[in-house]
């Protein structure tokens, strides 16, 4: 208010420039009244800006959601996309202490490449975790076996370049 108003600049400067007490007083009160005047539009236009940052359109052009979810259908979509969070990061935790030279990026394609469908459907996914429990406990063995076996080719070559006395 007191950078953009100009009679806030004008009751500024002549309270810098007061040194009457009395004076001051009053110029200090015209400002207090203008501040109650002004502020239900500076309110307005700060609570327009700060939904601009928040609306759903603005969101998904910054790629921060993929699309709104209707509040009828918030509770399932929540719970599906929970239930595949938690499920994938206990296999990627999993394929991981398998094998510790995966990262978690390789790791999540190991298991998105498991899977036939679209990986972006959160239900579709979930469904796939509880069913191939199974096939994806065979998977995080052979990635187990494969990387105890790349331990011991290491050790091998290694031992096959020392020279014995």
């Amino acid at each position: 208010m007191h950078q953009q108003d100009p009679e806030m600049q004008l009751l500024g400067n002549e309270l810098e420039l007061t040194d009457n007490e009395d004076d001051a007083k009053a110029i200090r009160e015209q400002i207090a009244a203008r501040e109650e005047l002004l502020k239900p539009i500076y309110l307005q236009a700060a609570t327009e800006f700060a939904d601009l940052h928040d609306k759903t359109g603005r969101m998904k052009a910054k790629g921060v959601i993929r699309s709104a979810v209707p509040w009828e259908e918030s509770r399932e979509f929540f719970y599906y996309r929970a239930k595949r969070r938690l499920a994938e990061e206990h296999y990627i935790s999993l394929l991981r202490k398998a094998d510790g030279s995966l990262s978690k990026a390789a790791a999540m394609e190991t298991l998105s490449s498991m899977f036939s469908g679209d990986w972006e459907d959160d239900k579709a996914v979930a469904s796939w975790f509880d069913k191939e429990k199974d096939s994806i406990s065979s998977k995080v063995k052979s990635a187990q076996a494969a990387a105890m076996q790349g331990k011991i080719a290491a050790l091998k070559a290694q031992l096959d370049s020392m020279e014995f006395m």
